[in-house]
């Protein structure tokens, strides 16, 4: 079956409400492939979701950047799963590898956080990735396997997850995995799928690309057979962002 085309924007901590309503000005204006050919998600930061949500155009979704790991209560700083399906947020990113290494969230932790995500009704763009000593070293496919089994052990479906695979070594430094090298761990992580899962969700799971995707690489990226879209940082805050939606079309002329 044909897998959508998913393009996620994640802004992590920028953004006045100024700059917010002329990003989400500039989207609404924008022409874009339809609904049909690709799913476009923008991930603001917690305290402008109510109003990118309430901005934004119909055809794009909104998502956290982040939710606690069981239910909301005593755990100041942290927002709750069920927040967030209060407030009509469908999405939700887990795992990212900022959080994986600057909070030393770990796989089990990772896989907790999205399970309950799910048990409540989000839906969860998963991230994974390795950093450059675990590439250098040959321990990629390892590395990403553990993660997404840390996942995998904890849910019951795969039909409201999006994998995200984000080599650390080239998260906002300007590298960027080579088409072939993004293929390659694409590919590998469908096979795992395969494997440990079953061949229908291998089949199925949209695997996004994440790592300094920007307007001048997404096309031959899109290209790749296991590249479902991406996952986009900085170039998420500019014009280009929507350059890298268009690279859905990729899929569709090939």
């Amino acid at each position: 079956m044909a897998r959508k085309f998913f393009v996620g924007g994640n802004w992590k901590c920028n953004g006045t409400v100024e700059e917010v309503k002329k990003i989400v000005t500039t989207l609404s204006e924008a022409e874009v492939p339809s609904e049909d050919v690709v799913e476009v998600v923008i991930s603001p930061p917690f305290l402008f979701l109510p109003l990118v949500k309430t901005l934004l155009r119909p055809d794009f979704s909104v998502a956290a950047q982040n939710c606690w790991v069981r239910k909301g209560g005593a755990f100041t700083g942290e927002v709750s799963a069920e927040m967030l399906v209060n407030l009509g947020i469908p999405w939700v990113i887990l795992g990212h590898s900022e959080r994986r290494l600057l909070l030393n969230e770990s796989n089990d932790f990772v896989g907790d956080k999205v399970a309950y995500a799910l048990s409540q009704g989000l839906k969860v763009i998963a991230c994974v990735g390795e950093t450059l000593e675990q590439r250098e070293s040959g321990a990629t496919m390892a590395v990403v396997a553990a993660q997404t089994k840390a996942i995998a052990e904890r849910i019951p479906h795969w039909s409201n997850i999006v994998l995200a695979y984000e080599p650390v070594w080239a998260i906002g430094t300007g590298k960027v995995a080579t088409p072939a090298q993004a293929q390659e761990v694409h590919s590998e992580l469908r096979k795992w799928l395969h494997v440990n899962v079953d061949a229908a969700v291998a089949a199925s799971t949209r695997i996004i690309y994440g790592g300094s995707v920007n307007g001048a690489n997404c096309k031959e990226l899109a290209a790749q057979p296991d590249v479902d879209g991406f996952l986009v940082g900085g170039a998420s805050l500019k014009p280009e962002f929507i350059d890298i939606i268009k690279s859905a079309t990729v899929k569709t002329s090939a």
